[in-house]
């Protein structure tokens, strides 16, 4: 059987309804009409426990009744279904609205820095890379050891970046606690919120997808936001700051927390992403002096 054919399979037996149409979309997704006139999507895992990482981080996310999120009907090793967002126009409130609703988001916490959604593995993904949940207490030792320097060193081993190259996150790392501002509660975090996973909804609000969902800092979200660009990011941070004003500072330390997906992305995608990563690190060294 196909993967659009597995895909309504899927769907049926998730919703107990019966499929009346089927379409593929983009990503390897699969977009099911079913038969009440409700629309899910189906996705498939790309790799074991994928699925149920994506799902838990869905439902944790969604249980903060902030930011919306589409509902999870099921999931099993194979994929999940959940619904479909009616697409519609990214607007300048529904900007505002979506800031304040992150800033409610992160406001949700966690238990720890590292801690997994409930239900969640602690050997889940961001995007196609691994990454690890591993709980910690004091943000800027967590980020080095669990969201920095296991990407610099698979990046390293395939050469992707020199040792020599490498040697300058690593200051960057140790010196952490000087670059990280003041210290804030775990956050409940979305953990891959590049613009493909903010979905600008028919309803007036934003939808966030495909989350990496974690507990960490709250400017890690809001600088992937700014990494790959978003339509009214100043109209989102206006919001945000509207309801949890950021420490100062905060805008000095974007580079720092942009250093985690760019080495994700050096790993995924190669030099590009790791030369853009140096440049963060040296610019946050040249600014400790």
């Amino acid at each position: 059987m196909g993967a659009v054919g597995s895909s309504s399979v899927l769907a049926a037996r998730f919703t107990g309804r019966a499929v009346v149409r089927e379409r593929p979309l983009p990503g390897g997704l699969t977009e099911v009409g079913l038969d009440d006139g409700r629309t899910v999507v189906v996705k498939f895992a790309e790799a074991p426990g994928a699925a149920r990482a994506e799902a838990a981080g869905l439902r944790w996310l969604a249980g903060a009744g902030t930011v919306r999120i589409p509902a999870v009907h099921g999931v099993d090793e194979c994929g999940l279904v959940t619904d479909r967002v009616a697409r519609g126009p990214a607007s300048a409130g529904a900007a505002v609205r979506f800031g304040r609703d992150l800033a409610g988001l992160h406001a949700a916490g966690a238990p720890a820095f590292g801690a997994a959604p409930p239900g969640g593995p602690e050997e889940a993904y961001i995007g196609r890379a691994p990454m690890r949940n591993v709980p910690g207490q004091d943000w800027p030792r967590w980020y080095a050891a669990h969201r920095v320097l296991p990407y610099l060193r698979r990046a390293v081993d395939a050469g992707t970046l020199r040792a020599a190259e490498a040697a300058d996150v690593e200051r960057v790392c140790e010196r952490l606690p000087e670059l990280a501002g003041p210290a804030e509660p775990p956050a409940r975090l979305h953990g891959d919120l590049w613009n493909g996973n903010v979905l600008w909804g028919a309803d007036g609000h934003v939808h966030l997808i495909d989350p990496a969902a974690h507990g960490g800092h709250r400017e890690t979200d809001l600088a992937m936001l700014r990494l790959f660009g978003c339509p009214h990011l100043e109209r989102i941070l206006a919001g945000y700051e509207e309801a949890a004003p950021l420490a100062d500072g905060w805008r000095d330390r974007v580079g720092v927390h942009q250093l985690f997906p760019l080495l994700v992305h050096a790993v995924l995608f190669g030099r590009g992403y790791a030369e853009q990563a140096l440049m963060e690190a040296r610019a946050a060294l040249r600014h400790l002096g």
